[in-house]
């Protein structure tokens, strides 16, 4: 198993590991047109990994930086992260957090930040492994603009 870069070839693979994210979670799927923004934005707004076993994508990890005023630091921000289940309690979720966290103390970061859907317990439970703590003062607001 092994964690790379995504690489242009790779556009058609993350399109469809984010499909599935979108069905574990029942979420409407990207269209094609947010598949397209998608792999046109990676290099620029976006990053990502993915995971592989034998050669065969099992996994992706979207991110991105953000930057916190009081640390006066950049923050690693994890968009997304999804392992297929059928791949799942292997280290794959454990690779992609080594690699994350290398990425996020080169770039001088002060944390690493995510969200979890509350209903989402093995999750919870793998973060919690982690030593990551969850932010029970902090209540996201968004307006959406499309």
């Amino acid at each position: 198993m092994r964690i790379r870069p995504f690489r242009r070839g790779d556009a058609k693979t993350v399109v469809s590991l984010v499909r599935a994210l979108a069905r574990y979670e029942k979420l409407m799927p990207p269209s094609p047109a947010a598949g397209r923004r998608l792999v046109r934005d990676v290099g620029k707004r976006v990053e990502v990994l993915l995971a592989e076993e034998g050669g065969v994508p099992v996994g992706y990890a979207i991110y991105l930086f953000t930057y916190s005023s009081f640390l006066a630091r950049p923050t690693l921000f994890l968009e997304d992260l999804f392992v297929l289940p059928e791949h799942r309690g292997k280290g794959v979720g454990r690779a992609f957090f080594d690699a994350l966290i290398r990425k996020a103390r080169r770039a001088g970061c002060g944390r690493m930040e995510w969200f979890v859907l509350d209903w989402n317990k093995p999750a919870i439970r793998f973060y919690k492994k982690l030593g990551a703590k969850p932010l029970s003062d902090w209540i996201t607001y968004r307006i959406g603009l499309s």
